[in-house]
């Protein structure tokens, strides 16, 4: 069983009184008087129209520089990759390397269901599919599936398959409001329709690199996407990013749904979005897209830097051929700073009643929280002893759900006095994160120099494979480092392709 919160419930008091289940005098005597008030006006700011959009600023400002660990969710055997708060806000699910998924109530801090996902392999991303009571998940992982978990009345849960890519699944995105439809992205290129209702997914669009043009479906010509974003004000708008430097949109009303296939000709995006500095460097890939409700779009780097781009900011269908004039009369996003993501595809999220703050995980163990406008750093908080992946925000409180390479989900709310915003050492971690960066780009490979890797990659792992199925016994550690090998290749997907037994 998970660890409790606290033995004084001080956030179920919090949350029982925003949604109206408790007399204001049963909230606990260790949360101040001023710290409620203050949750209290925030969650009412925009529906009362009392208070001034200025003065609702200063007052979420002061709630996230009181942000501090208020508990820890254990239960998980492996890392936590993937959490996820309900609609309502009192649930979150989590998914991890030990391919569990695990409900959790936030109104007591308990694990309240735990199944097996039925994944083979680490699991990436799990979601709540809206109007369903939290009673339907869906989940992506490292093994490609695409899989539905249903919750039964009886409190069995059935797993199904809906999918497959040939490659990692670390996205999904489910189309605000519907109960049926959601889109999975992969490291094979495409992007997946899912309609629960259906006994198949489809194909919606495939990305390619802009130099290759028309080129059909191949290894060396596709975009590996890492991550999916849908447009809140229009969910026609659809983003990803992935093995480039380029976050596109595409409008699925002008894409043409059908069988899933490994040779179609790649779709051209609506729009596209990189810094200027970064156009046509093949030196960095993105890991993490978020929307704002503005519609908004903040694209994270590997061991670069997050952006946020407004929609006058796109280069249009293509990057390519547009004029150095035109490049120095677009303005640029706005950057975020102090933070590094070099070892895993780490998301990006925003928080704040109108997204006013901009969040992420770090390699150095940090969670930073900046201002939206502006950029300026107001909020670091250690979340993990390595790294931290994945940051959720509470669809109604101020209220942050984080996971990383440690085997806990911790909870952060603001609830602490003393706490300073920032750290004392927050100049020397900064510092040792912008020049772990930049002797990374120092050493960046050219494109012509990768290739070459994947080629000997490729044919080592051809011949081990070979040898596999000569040999009647097979130690188990090759076995891993064979998977180990066509993972970083993923360039033959057939050959990556593994089965699994669970249904």
């Amino acid at each position: 069983m998970a660890k409790r919160i606290g033995s004084d419930e001080g956030f179920t008091e919090i949350f029982n009184r925003e949604v109206g289940f408790s007399h204001p005098r049963s909230i606990s005597r260790r949360i101040s008087a001023s710290e409620v008030l203050i949750l209290l006006l925030t969650a009412r700011i925009f529906l009362d129209g009392y208070i001034t959009h200025s003065l609702s600023l200063l007052l979420v400002s002061g709630i996230v520089k009181k942000l501090d660990l208020y508990g820890k969710l254990n239960g998980h055997e492996g890392c936590v990759n993937a959490v996820e708060f309900s609609s309502t806000g009192d649930i979150l699910v989590s998914g991890s390397d030990d391919r569990q998924i695990m409900l959790w109530n936030l109104l007591n801090g308990t694990r309240t269901l735990t199944y097996p996902s039925g994944h083979c392999e680490n699991v990436f991303q799990t979601k709540f599919i809206p109007f369903t009571d939290d009673r339907t998940i869906i989940t992506s992982g490292a093994d490609g599936q695409v899989r539905l978990g249903q919750i039964l009345e009886n409190g069995k849960v059935e797993t199904k398959r809906l999918g497959r890519h040939h490659g990692r699944v670390y996205k999904l995105a489910v189309l605000p409001g519907d109960p049926n439809v959601f889109y999975s992205c992969g490291e094979d290129g495409f992007v997946q329709h899912f309609d629960i209702r259906s006994s198949s997914p489809t194909t919606v669009l495939y990305s390619s690199p802009f130099t290759h043009g028309c080129r059909r479906h191949h290894s060396s010509s596709r975009i590996r996407l890492n991550s999916i974003a849908i447009d809140p004000r229009n969910p026609h708008y659809l983003a990803v990013g992935g093995s480039d430097e380029y976050a596109r949109v595409y409008d699925t009303r002008r894409v043409q749904l059908a069988p899933v296939c490994r040779h179609i000709v790649p779709d051209a995006p609506v729009n596209t979005f990189c810094p200027r500095h970064l156009r046509e460097t093949n030196s960095v890939h993105v890991t993490g897209l978020a929307y704002s409700k503005a519609s908004e779009l903040l694209v994270s780097y590997n061991d670069e830097l997050i952006y946020l781009f407004e929609k006058n900011m796109g280069f249009g269908s293509s990057p390519v051929g547009i004029s150095a004039e035109k490049l120095q009369e677009m303005e640029e996003p706005q950057v975020y700073t102090g933070h590094r993501n070099a070892q895993t595809v780490k998301g990006v999220n925003f928080m704040g009643p109108n997204d006013e703050y901009v969040m992420s995980g770090s390699d150095c163990g940090h969670i930073f929280i900046w201002k939206k406008k502006g950029g300026k750093l107001v909020r670091a908080m250690l979340g993990d002893r390595r790294v931290v992946n994945q940051l959720e925000s509470h669809p109604h409180i101020t209220f942050i759900a984080s996971c990383g390479i440690e085997r806990s989900v911790k909870l952060w709310t603001p609830v602490s006095n003393d706490v300073m915003s920032l750290p004392e050492n927050i100049e020397k971690v900064t510092e040792s994160n912008r020049v772990g960066r930049e002797e990374q780009s120092r050493v960046t490979l050219t494109p012509e120099v990768i290739m070459h890797v994947l080629r000997l990659q490729r044919r080592q792992t051809s011949a081990f494979t070979e040898r596999r199925y000569v040999l009647t016994d097979v130690d188990g550690d090759e076995e891993n480092e064979a998977q180990f090998i066509s993972g970083l290749v993923a360039g033959d997907d057939d050959s990556s392709e593994r089965e699994c037994n669970v249904s």
